[in-house]
């Protein structure tokens, strides 16, 4: 047997909870504090979700794998997550297999479960993963450039806006479903944006740029200034200016999105408001540290999200 392939055991599904949660704790810092306001029977759920987007996005990350072997891999994600929901039989794996596999099969039996208790509609996931092979260097699908806001949500449909539209029947409604979604699908694209607000330069780094270029056409800015200010670690003027008004569409977003929150079961509303403020905190950040996005990352610090999620928490009691 080569050193890649070991034996393991059957997937059991609270050892796949388990693994979703560890995830949700090491990856997500905001959105774990944000699910331990939640009761404890929705956050195994609400860990499945995110251990499944960060699956699919660490692959799609993966720069030392060729294209084609990742958008195989995404295929295979969204075939064996297909036929899972089909069928009634739980998520296995051969008994012989890499940790990876192993780790995925356990993570797509949480989530298999949570789709099944929850009733949430399979077509948000095949949303998020059509957006996910937009990030693959070499499909048709790829994009490393937007050149406006409308190329942008059509993108953050599937990154964003279909996470909030998975949450929502684990998060419950006091409305129809479907009244609630205009309002969780704005309210994932607010924290995707504020993601490619913070993470600038990174993306700079793998050759992308998620900001849309007419809005920073308008301030001067271009691919080479944005690159020029990775390489020296500082921002222009100009990229301030163009920032800036971002962080105001961001607003926007994130004011058109809170009000869906009292549309939530009583009991989650202060995680979501809670994972709201703490997202639009990162952009108080930017604007503290004079944005320097290019030389740090903005972090809300610790006792500031402590603070924010105690706050959410006596205002939805």
């Amino acid at each position: 047997m080569t050193d890649h392939l070991r034996y393991c055991g059957p997937v059991e599904l609270a050892d796949a909870y388990r693994l979703c949660r560890r995830i949700a704790a090491e990856h997500g810092r905001t959105y774990f504090l944000a699910t331990r306001l939640l009761s404890t029977e929705r956050r195994p759920a609400v860990h499945a979700l995110y251990a499944f987007a960060r699956m699919v996005d660490d692959i799609v990350d993966d720069g030392a794998a060729q294209a084609r072997l990742l958008a195989a891999q995404i295929d295979s994600i969204e075939a064996r997550l297909r036929a899972a929901i089909a069928s009634a039989d739980p998520i296995t794996a051969a008994p012989v297999q890499t940790a990876e596999h192993h780790r995925h099969s356990a993570i797509l039996l949480a989530l298999t479960d949570t789709i099944r208790q929850y009733h949430i509609a399979p077509e948000h996931f095949w949303t998020f993963l059509d957006s996910m092979r937009m990030d693959i260097p070499g499909m048709p699908q790829f994009r490393d450039r937007y050149a406006d806001m409308a190329e942008l949500n059509r993108y953050m449909r599937g990154s964003a806006a279909a996470i909030g539209l998975q949450l929502l029947p684990v998060l419950g409604t006091v409305v129809p479903v479907a009244e609630a979604e205009p309002a969780a699908a704005a309210l994932g694209n607010a924290f995707q944006l504020t993601n490619f607000l913070r993470d600038v330069g990174e993306d700079l780094d793998r050759g992308r740029i998620y900001l849309p270029a007419d809005a920073l056409a308008a301030f001067g800015v271009d691919a080479e200034l944005l690159r020029h200010c990775r390489r020296t670690g500082s921002t222009d003027r100009r990229v301030r200016r163009a920032l800036a008004h971002l962080i105001a569409v961001n607003r926007a977003l994130y004011r058109t999105a809170t009000p869906g929150i009292d549309l939530l079961q009583p009991r989650v509303r202060p995680a979501i408001r809670t994972a709201a403020n703490l997202y639009a905190a990162i952009l108080d950040r930017i604007e503290d540290c004079d944005f320097a996005v290019f030389e740090q990352r903005a972090i809300v610090p610790v006792h500031r999200r402590l603070r924010v999620a105690a706050g959410a928490y006596l205002i939805g009691r």
